[in-house]
């Protein structure tokens, strides 16, 4: 079997599994916040997936969010459920997603949307696919004509280094969404559903699977640091451009 087709399974399976658990009922418990939770469903979904892995690609390297850590050459990073505020309070907007990343940045990303069934693929030698049917390429647009898929935690809204440039961006855009998935939102940008993506000090896990995505669709995906904050930016290479200029254009103010 292939990365891809092998990525494809994992983010299925892993989704399916989760999707049960929680029709079934779950065990929770807090991480940093009553909004960072976690569950059973976490644990057994990235179980299954690594359990594959490690039969599958001996050879990889693993880091997932629920603690999998076993970096390599080649590295599989494992969501098994993106969302999981939303997942445990009943709102259908969570996934599971895998990428798998070499020296050179990410290979292959999955993204399974269990909700919609949706099965999201692509990769750098892989044009992005929804369930086997390629989208569109990204093609360029202002940011003004766009929305801007984003999060900012309220707790972080009372500093200034990261407000400021936050409000700088997405005050520019047509509108913004904020909807509790990194990697649905990055496969919906991909796919032209959203228009850019911007969130701030984002886990590999959450970045690298809706990165390989927007890629593979034409788009670009970047890095900025500004005022001690990492910004993360997806889409198409205009409004990307556009996010970039205004997060760097907010000087701290006096």
């Amino acid at each position: 079997m292939d990365d891809l087709s092998l990525a494809a399974e994992l983010v299925r399976d892993a989704g399916l599994l989760a999707r049960q658990m929680l029709n079934n009922g779950l065990d929770t418990e807090y991480k940093t916040s009553v909004s960072d939770v976690v569950s059973d469903a976490d644990r057994a979904a990235e179980e299954l997936v690594v359990s594959r892995l490690r039969r599958d690609r001996p050879d990889d390297g693993l880091i997932g969010e629920e603690g999998s850590s076993e970096p390599g050459e080649r590295t599989w990073f494992v969501d098994p459920v993106d969302g999981t505020y939303n997942f445990l309070s009943g709102l259908p907007y969570w996934c599971s997603a895998v990428a798998l990343t070499d020296g050179d940045g990410p290979v292959v990303g999955a993204v399974y949307f269990p909700a919609t069934d949706e099965l999201w693929l692509g990769g750098r030698d892989h044009p992005t696919t929804r369930n086997g049917v390629a989208v569109p390429q990204l093609v360029d647009k202002p940011l003004s004509q766009v929305s801007v898929t984003t999060y900012l935690h309220p707790g972080k809204l009372s500093d200034a280094d990261r407000r400021e440039p936050w409000l700088a961006a997405v005050t520019s855009a047509a509108t913004g969404r904020t909807l509790g998935s990194a990697s649905i939102d990055l496969a919906y940008v991909a796919a032209g559903r959203l228009g850019v993506f911007l969130q701030s000090n984002l886990h590999d896990w959450d970045w690298l699977p809706g990165i390989a995505l927007v890629r593979a669709a034409g788009g670009v995906a970047e890095v900025v640091n500004h005022r001690g904050v990492r910004w993360q930016i997806a889409g198409n290479a205009q409004s990307v451009a556009e996010v970039k200029a205004a997060l760097l254009g907010a000087a701290p103010t006096n």
